[in-house]
């Protein structure tokens, strides 16, 4: 063999190993980018717990201690449960998010399209839950403001069109976009026939920010580790780390038979 070509091999074996190393520092990216979001959001149940005890008698809590106005169709114990899907589905996926929770966007933008095949074709009915655990850890009032509008999306038939439409356009964080009015009224605009005075009317005068209180206290006390806490028959699938969207789907279509 020719210096030439041995010299041509080296090269090549030597951009490939390069390549792989590329590859590997950005998947170790992808991860920590991932795990970052989620622990933004575990670390938030700690501190928003903290704060609501030191802000006992601010604000929430006069809301708290006020009238529980529940959205229409809500379910479950207090009626803090929204169900989307048919009653008779097999399965059942209960899901705790906050609107303003990095690691609930990523769940919903990997999962939404799945969750949403299934639903529709009668296979698994979602009961989301919502807590408000990102305004104690990072202050402002933005998560209980936007699932107060959610739950007037709810009383107007359009809650799951609108919960999208929440987390495809989330704002960063620490921004805290959703404690304006105006933003979640702009938001309604690009669901069909949501817009209307009386979801202006139950945003603003906040007719439900007694019921996102009380929802985020039943969050609380499920002790549950953060947000999103997904569960499949009384198990947390968002702790699996082998859970995908096309297992979730195995895992529900084997109730029906494949």
């Amino acid at each position: 063999m020719s210096e030439n070509n041995r010299q041509g091999k080296r090269t090549a074996r030597e951009r490939l190993a390069a390549e792989r190393e590329k590859q590997k520092a950005a998947e170790k990216r992808r991860r920590v980018l991932v795990v970052g979001a989620s622990v933004v959001c575990v670390l938030g149940l700690a501190a928003g717990i903290g704060a609501l005890a030191a802000n006992a008698g601010k604000d929430g809590a006069d809301q708290a201690s006020g009238p529980v106005v529940g959205p229409s169709g809500a379910q479950g114990k207090n009626g803090l449960v929204i169900p989307v899907g048919k009653d008779t589905a097999k399965s059942t996926l209960t899901v705790w998010e906050d609107f303003r929770c990095p690691a609930c966007k990523s769940f919903e933008d990997t999962y939404r399209s799945t969750i949403h095949r299934l639903t529709d074709a009668g296979k698994l009915k979602v009961e989301y839950r919502l807590a408000t655990l990102i305004d104690g850890n990072m202050g402002g009032s933005g998560s209980k403001n936007a699932a107060n509008a959610a739950a007037c999306a709810q009383d107007a038939g359009k809650f799951a069109a609108y919960h999208d439409v929440l987390y495809k356009n989330q704002p960063p964080e620490a921004e805290d976009a959703f404690a304006k009015d105006a933003t979640l009224v702009e938001l309604a605009k690009k669901v069909d026939g949501l817009d209307t005075p009386a979801f202006r009317r139950c945003v603003e005068d906040g007719t439900h920010n007694g019921w996102a209180v009380k929802s985020n206290e039943a969050f609380q006390k499920g002790r549950f580790t953060g947000t999103p806490t997904v569960l499949l028959g009384g198990k947390n699938i968002y702790q699996d780390q082998s859970m995908t969207p096309a297992k979730l789907k195995q895992m529900v279509e084997a109730k029906y038979g494949g």
